[in-house]
């Protein structure tokens, strides 16, 4: 079992920045992959960003050279750091840690609201 528990979230104007944050009840070091994704209303989930055990990073599109996913060993987190943040990326910000093995499991934090507007 791994408990994810994100922070960070709210309301930002266009432009500005918000750094989101998961904490995991695991060790990450232990976790093949982490990783954040975000849902706005009326649309499916999607990836934001990945981030594997060996220090691999992936971007969805939207999110290359505005996001950085990075994270903390010691503290066992894992960050998004948002900037230039436009109203399109309005959407509940949810965690993910990937547990590779026979069977894969997937655990998923509880979300965080980011809202960007005026």
């Amino acid at each position: 079992q791994v408990q994810l528990v994100e922070s960070g979230g709210g309301l930002v104007q266009p432009g500005g920045s918000l750094r989101l944050s998961c904490g995991s009840s695991r060790s990450i070091s232990s976790i093949n992959v982490m990783g954040w994704y975000r849902q706005a209303p009326g649309e499916q989930r999607g990836v934001v960003a990945r981030l594997t055990r060996s220090g691999t990073t992936f971007y969805a599109d939207f999110a290359e050279g505005r996001f950085t996913i990075s994270r903390d060993i010691a503290k066992n987190t894992v960050y998004l750091q948002m900037n230039s943040l436009k109203p399109e990326d309005t959407a509940v910000y949810y965690c993910k840690a990937e547990i590779w093995g026979d069977p894969d499991y997937d655990y998923w934090g509880q979300g965080t609201q980011v809202t960007v507007s005026q």
